[in-house]
């Protein structure tokens, strides 16, 4: 499974349109709005790179009120599972 991160910048109008109109789309799993230089961001899970362009170029990016998106690749995974393990000392308490 490939993960993206999509940050998402929106008309100040319609971030609340968008988002509804994003999450319906296959391949977004989660929509976020958000404080900061980006109104939304979402999830994009795909089993192919090739499908990305498909969900985010050809469908995200064309949501009415959507202004730009900027996306980010996941190489890996941690969770606060994989994270305490890692830094884990081994010790007994």
């Amino acid at each position: 499974m490939i993960t993206a991160i999509v940050l998402i910048e929106t008309d100040v109008d319609r971030i609340p349109e968008a988002a509804e109109r994003i999450a319906e789309i296959e391949g977004v799993s989660e929509v976020y709005s958000v404080a900061g230089d980006v109104d939304l961001v979402a999830l994009v899970r795909v089993r192919e790179h090739e499908h990305l362009a498909d969900v985010i170029a050809d469908t995200v990016s064309k949501v009415p009120g959507v202004r730009q998106t900027k996306t980010f690749i996941a190489f890996r995974t941690y969770s606060r599972h994989d994270l305490e393990s890692a830094f884990s000392l081994g010790l007994d308490s």
